[in-house]
């Protein structure tokens, strides 16, 4: 089967005052229909921007965006904004970040839900909208939908906004869905509650789906496959079982040393990543990474002047952009966090 979604050495720059912001640096992945790419990574790395360039959303007077984008076939990149706007919400959607500040304050919940509607189904009469949304509503959890259509996002939990959210995405049936950062700030139990309802959508309509996340344990609970990013490029890929039981990145293994562990040893302190993320308007030469890194002793000197390509690591279909020869990744990372593990 053909990924319903293709990204090929995507590249997306802000220019500023103070220079080109790299955020994107060629990133490629591809994903199926029915299966979910998580796409993590520090605050700052890339995830987000990469979202808002397939749907098309970056300011083109303010980012140039370069590379490819297929979306069932079709490119993306270069079409129209109006073309575009046929495709957003009908055959791609997207659930943000914030559900509060994405809802309007001053406009019922139902009423936006049903914007989203009738944008792609002009020719739908008013009760015909509302029936709709209020099976919408119901169908991601929301109680007495019929009633609550009318309430306002202040009268709703953040677990309930987040719905709304998922139900205005996913009202026109979209074949990919984009959901950036779905369940920030919920408690775990309604973490279960959302990434349990995206579950069963998905399994329903067969959706394509993006998970942006910095979150290990919502991604081992959910993903097919993992791209993990850091300054804009991918530094790991792969599927989840081998990204996050057995990472070839150095920057993988401290996402995951950082992350507790129930198997771990609680006398052990957790691990963080040492320093901060670069500047993206001067990313480090060679690996980006290699300020932070605690082994580029061990790659011969490429560290700071190569920029490592991905390549095939690990098990078959795992990729890290590593100059760390195998066998001594296989060594340093069995001394360092073979503790640590995120299940799935």
């Amino acid at each position: 089967m053909d990924p319903y979604l293709r990204v090929d050495d995507l590249r997306v720059g802000f220019t500023t005052p103070a220079g080109v912001v790299r955020a994107v640096d060629g990133v490629s992945f591809a994903v199926h229909p029915g299966r979910t790419l998580a796409v993590v990574g520090e605050s700052g790395s890339g995830k987000s921007v990469t979202s808002l360039a397939i749907l098309g959303l970056h300011d083109p007077r303010r980012a140039t965006v370069t590379g490819e984008i297929t979306l069932g076939g079709r490119p993306l990149l270069g079409r129209p904004e109006r073309e575009l706007r046929r495709l957003r919400g009908r055959d791609m959607a997207m659930i943000f970040q914030d559900p509060l500040s994405a809802l309007h304050p001053y406009y019922p919940v139902g009423r936006q839900v049903a914007e989203a509607y009738r944008v792609h189904h002009p020719r739908a009469g008013r009760a015909a909208t509302r029936r709709r949304v209020v099976e919408m509503l119901g169908r991601v959890g929301i109680p007495q939908p019929a009633r609550r259509y009318d309430d306002y996002p202040h009268q709703f939990s953040g677990g309930m906004r987040q719905r709304v959210m998922i139900a205005m995405a996913l009202v026109n049936d979209p074949d990919l869905l984009i959901a950036d950062e779905p369940t920030t700030a919920l408690d775990v139990t309604v973490q279960a509650q959302i990434l349990a309802l995206l579950a069963d959508l998905q399994a329903e309509f067969g959706t394509a789906i993006v998970l942006v996340s910095h979150d290990l344990g919502v991604v081992g609970q959910v993903a097919d496959e993992v791209l993990v990013m850091y300054a804009g490029r991918v530094v790991e890929q792969g599927g989840a079982e081998s990204v996050l039981r057995r990472p070839q990145h150095p920057y993988t293994w401290g996402l995951l040393s950082s992350v507790p562990s129930l198997r771990g040893d609680p006398e052990v302190d957790l691990r963080p990543i040492p320093g901060h993320p670069p500047s993206l308007v001067e990313v480090p030469s060679g690996c980006a990474f290699h300020p932070r890194c605690r082994y580029p002793q061990y790659a011969g000197g490429r560290c700071p002047t190569e920029r490592p390509e991905l390549r095939p690591a690990g098990t078959p279909g795992q990729r890290a952009a590593c100059h760390l020869p195998g066998e001594e990744r296989a060594r340093r990372y069995a001394e360092d966090v073979a503790r640590v593990g995120v299940a799935r």
